[in-house]
């Protein structure tokens, strides 16, 4: 169906995903980005989120730290759970049905008691991600709708989820576009050599199709 040592352009390796799946379930797809940087200095880390034109296609249960007339802000957006104090104790002692987790900067004291519960699973908000705000309404509306965040990991690899196996193929191009086109804005000023080494698109089940960088390289050479 597809040569694995060949490059294919993003257009491409979204429609091989499509074709290639086989499970009986709605496989996740997933890219998987190797960067030029060095993740143990402080000022080659990559981080950040972004919302994809067209989701993930996972239902986000929104958790959200905040008290009085910003809890009632929460609900009103659609979180799925929203307190204060009650709801830090309540996650201290277990409570784990949630997916993504947005504060308020003055809760930050008492849910930073929480990072060694939700620091391991990526849940911890961060202001440099938008997930500690006060503007509940915008950050809860974003996670529900897409919204994903992305952190460079030891290896110098990005993962992250783009949407189902069940999106058409424009959808999951315009969703991968979106996510290279953020990495390639926050390069490093401090990174050098080739930026975009390797980018893969894969399914649950599925194999890994090679991306071919080329089609970012000059917007990553002037970034």
């Amino acid at each position: 169906m597809f040569d694995r040592e060949r490059k294919y352009s993003v257009d491409e390796a979204c429609a091989i995903v499509k074709k290639a799946k086989y499970a009986k379930f709605d496989e996740t797809v997933d890219l998987a980005i190797r960067l030029g940087v060095n993740p143990k200095h402080a000022d080659q880390m990559v981080r950040g989120a972004i919302v994809l034109p067209h989701g993930t296609g996972k239902t986000v249960r929104v958790l959200v730290f905040a008290k009085g007339e910003k809890e009632r802000e929460a609900r009103e957006a659609g979180a799925d759970f929203a307190g204060s104090d009650d709801l830090v104790a309540k996650v201290s002692e277990g409570f784990l049905d949630f997916d993504r987790v947005i504060a308020t900067p003055d809760m930050m004291g008492a849910v930073g008691k929480l990072g060694r519960v939700l620091g391991p699973r990526g849940l911890m908000p961060n202001p440099k991600v938008g997930t500690v705000t006060f503007d509940l309404a915008n950050a809860v509306k974003e996670a529900k709708g897409g919204k994903i965040e992305y952190r460079v990991e030891k290896a110098g690899i990005v993962h992250a989820r783009i949407g189902k196996v069940s999106f058409t193929e424009q959808a999951l191009t315009d969703n991968a576009r979106s996510l290279i086109s953020a990495l390639v804005r926050q390069k490093p000023s401090t990174a050098k050599g080739s930026y975009l080494r390797s980018i893969v698109v894969s399914s649950t089940m599925g194999p890994g199709i090679k991306i071919d960088p080329s089609e970012f390289i000059g917007a990553a050479e002037e970034a």
